[in-house]
């Protein structure tokens, strides 16, 4: 287990190991989509992961897919944040905010009744939860090309939030079927334009937005999730490898602090090895997610596959799970009936060795 609980460094950051928490949605927020109490609770228990990534949190107001999900788009969200980070700070340890924008996902029920946009005017398939109950998922609006730079700009502006609230970074979320990950996708994006068609014309906007991130606070403090397989969300692409291929090329440009990649499908339908080809194009640091135990992670790190793993689950039931690891100790199972419920419980409960 040695391999991952070494320091490395990441972007920025010197990381005491490399079991990082990936980022896991727990709605637990209050109204208005506001941090709280709880929640740094919840994240400062779990100080010993080599970086916390928080979950999805909203760059703008109605675009929620999950009702309970936190902001980071005013002053008042701002402000609440620095309770988490600073007691993050307290145990030692590091956040990184993950920065997001649902798209198509995010259900007018939720939002206001605003329409949701996306890369296309098309549909999740199936329904979505709401407060009024379950409800079919409606057709996005496909979003214009002069709309879009607001859209970079907007993720620019969290990111500048997320360092004032004291996070170290940020993770610009690119995976299971959200706004960028529409664009990225050719089974969500049937664009014409700049933004679609061609794989560089597809990654154009997650290109902009990295840009703008970066020169916000830094590329050695952004980080990058992709999910080239998940069909999560309705997602399914032509050729993910190919598409994993290019954009671990591209990327190097942006010397991020590192890449996060998923390496499955959430539902099994889709199935390649993404892992490979973008260990073979990406010069930066490469993070697996997806189903690692520790011995395989342990073994890929150690074998030069992966430089970290991030733990979900892992790292949900078990607020001290690289003392778990380096003690050979069993893991708490994680309770999945509180995933998504309010309260302390399935939450803040999970007891340590």
């Amino acid at each position: 287990m040695n391999a991952l609980l070494t320091p490395i460094q990441l972007g920025a950051l010197t990381l005491p190991n490399r079991t990082l928490m990936a980022p896991l949605t727990r709605t637990r927020a209050s109204e208005g989509h506001m941090p709280n109490a709880l929640m740094a609770e919840y994240y400062a228990q779990r100080a010993s992961a080599g970086l916390i990534i928080t979950e999805c949190t909203s760059i703008l107001p109605n675009t929620s897919a999950f009702g309970a999900d936190p902001g980071i788009y005013n002053d008042a969200q701002l402000q609440a944040w620095k309770l988490t980070t600073e007691a993050v700070h307290a145990q030692g340890g590091r956040i990184f905010m993950q920065i997001w924008h649902a798209g198509r996902a995010a259900h007018p029920a939720l939002n206001g009744g605003e329409e949701p946009v996306s890369s296309s005017a098309l549909a999740i398939e199936g329904e979505t939860h709401t407060p009024s109950g379950k409800q079919p998922n409606v057709p996005a609006r496909a979003l214009r090309a002069d709309e879009i730079p607001a859209l970079v700009q907007a993720y620019a502006d969290a990111a500048r939030r997320a360092r004032e609230a004291g996070f170290d970074g940020v993770e610009v979320h690119g995976a299971n079927g959200y706004l960028i990950d529409q664009f990225l996708r050719d089974g969500a994006n049937q664009r014409q334009d700049a933004y679609g068609g061609s794989l560089p014309k597809r990654a154009r906007f997650l290109f902009e937005v990295l840009e703008a991130v970066c020169g916000a606070i830094g590329s050695d403090r952004v980080g990058l999730r992709l999910s080239p397989l998940n069909s999560y969300n309705s997602m399914v692409d032509s050729d993910p490898v190919g598409l994993t291929a290019f954009l671990a090329e591209e990327l190097n440009r942006f010397k991020l602090a590192y890449l996060h990649l998923m390496r499955a499908d959430f539902f099994g339908v889709q199935k390649a090895d993404v892992m490979t080809v973008a260990r073979e194009k990406y010069r930066g640091l490469l993070v697996g997610n997806m189903g690692y135990t520790a011995e395989e992670g342990a073994q890929a790190v150690a074998e030069g596959k992966l430089d970290a793993v991030a733990f979900g689950t892992g790292y949900l039931a078990n607020p001290d799970l690289p003392a778990r690891i380096e003690r050979g100790a069993a893991w708490n199972a994680p309770d999945q009936a509180t995933f998504y419920t309010p309260g302390a419980k399935g939450y803040t409960d999970y007891p340590t060795l």
